[in-house]
């Protein structure tokens, strides 16, 4: 089992983003989430994540899966992703500052676009294929590019 989360909260056509404060990928936009508790799953972990980090209740993922990678000591390594699919009447402003950074809606095109160097390294690979299909999916993150497993 991995340690950590990442969770995409997305109304229509724009995912809930988070610029990091702290270390690790300090300054970069990626979705909220963090360490799996002591007899949490990972669902349950993101669940909780998503809360304590937005105030947002989200009920199942529309998509999950995992990114593995393996260490500089050539163990595996791991983070569990979901995504989450909210009502189109939610209503949550941004921008919004928290303890871990600032909250804003961001456009897909936005996240996605070639050009935007201020997202989480891995999340234009694997984001693309966790918004198309419903599942779970297994992502392996080598040599800079991410593989559907």
């Amino acid at each position: 089992m991995f340690k950590y989360t990442v969770c995409f909260v997305k109304i229509n056509n724009e995912i809930l983003m988070l610029n990091r404060e702290k270390a690790p990928i300090m300054g970069v936009w990626n979705g909220v989430g963090g360490k799996i508790e002591k007899e949490e799953t990972p669902d349950e972990g993101a669940l909780r994540e998503v809360f304590e980090e937005t105030g947002i209740k989200v009920a199942n993922f529309f998509s999950k899966g995992t990114v593995t990678w393996e260490t500089s000591e050539g163990e595996l390594d791991g983070i569990y992703v979901y995504l989450y699919e909210v009502d189109d009447d939610l209503t949550f402003v941004t921008p919004q500052k928290t303890r871990e950074g600032i909250l804003d809606w961001k456009s897909i095109d936005w996240i996605l676009h070639p050009s935007n160097l201020g997202i989480a390294e891995m999340v234009a690979q694997y984001l693309p294929v966790l918004l198309k299909k419903e599942g779970n999916y297994s992502f392996i993150y080598k040599n800079g590019q991410t593989y559907l497993s």
